[in-house]
């Protein structure tokens, strides 16, 4: 299914291909304006630091002074907001200050070609160029101000407010959220917090998979087996590769066990009980199926072929879905 995006005032519903629909407040122009001084009185003062510093040090003659700082100035001036982009997951200081992120049109993070090149046609959104002698006369000829026309009449013209170097590049930027839109939900299958265990400690989650985690845990009771596995083996199979867990292992139970990584086990103090630590959370006993009793195995950081010789298959895995229900 191709990605589509539905908007409703500066709301948008993005549907990826894998039909997890995520929810973006859209960032205007007035939204905008203030992240873009703050970035752009940063690229200043880097500039007026750098001049006094040469100016204090005085050992530098005019002829290297100059072109160090017009240097400073060319990078700054075009690639600044992309490799901050890039590198801080399309956001500029400016736009952090201001809670704003850039994505791509479906919702998912920019790269890094994505960074460079909005940015760098922002030099065409801000055509076109005013020449400050008209406002006053004491204003050399080459003297020219931004009006920003190209870039405001794309974002009025746009549901999404994109400027033109959005459109080519196919991204938006949206209001970065503050909180969840989900309770914490409850898993009562305690396979989840057993193959939680074996999840390498320092495997990090971020906001965006933690996000589709909480979305698919919450709305997991709404749809059958089958289609948990369609939806979850897009996120879940390049993890269990990742992980070296058995092929077999139920791609539905390793959401479940990120969503307890991510949101249950720092509280299970407070919210949950700790299952016994003998089970393993992979295989549940031939003569106790739907009871998911468990063989015993200590689990471990890392998962050895003994610990994993006995797998829960699908076939396994739907014969204890009555005890995988989530709260």
């Amino acid at each position: 299914m191709a990605n589509r995006g539905d908007v409703v005032d500066s709301t948008i519903h993005v549907v990826t291909p894998e039909n997890i629909a995520f929810q973006y407040e859209l960032a205007g122009p007035w939204r905008r304006l203030p992240a873009f001084v703050i970035d752009v009185a940063l690229r200043g003062l880097v500039i007026v630091a750098l001049t006094m510093a040469f100016a204090f040090l005085g050992s530098f003659s005019i002829g290297l002074v100059f072109p160090l700082i017009n240097l400073t100035w060319f990078v700054l001036e075009w690639f600044y907001g992309g490799l901050f982009e890039a590198y801080w997951n399309g956001q500029t200081p400016g736009k952090r200050a201001m809670g704003l992120r850039v994505l791509t049109t479906d919702g998912r993070p920019i790269n890094g070609l994505q960074a460079v090149l909005r940015n760098i046609l922002r030099a065409v959104d801000l055509m076109p160029l005013l020449p400050l002698s008209m406002l006053y006369e004491e204003f050399p000829p080459q003297g020219m101000v931004p009006t920003f026309m190209f870039g405001l009449i794309a974002m009025t013209m746009n549901h999404r407010f994109q400027r033109l170097g959005d459109i080519v590049c196919g991204t938006m930027v949206v209001v970065e959220e503050r909180r969840w839109l989900f309770e914490v939900a409850k898993i009562d299958d305690p396979r989840a917090a057993q193959l939680a265990e074996y999840i390498p400690p320092n495997f990090k989650i971020n906001r965006q998979l933690a996000r589709a985690l909480a979305m698919y845990v919450e709305r997991r009771r709404f749809f059958k087996q089958a289609r948990r596995r369609e939806i979850a083996r897009h996120i879940a199979q390049p993890l269990v590769e990742r992980f070296r867990l058995p092929n077999d292992t139920s791609y539905d139970l390793m959401l479940c066990s990120l969503y307890h990584r991510a949101f249950i086990a720092d509280r299970r103090d407070e919210d949950t009980v700790i299952a016994d630590p003998t089970r393993t959370p992979f295989a549940p006993t031939a003569t106790n199926a739907a009871g998911a009793s468990f063989a015993p195995v200590r689990p471990a950081q890392s998962v050895s072929t003994e610990a994993t010789s006995a797998v829960p298959t699908e076939a396994a895995n739907d014969a204890t879905s009555p005890s995988s229900n989530v709260h």
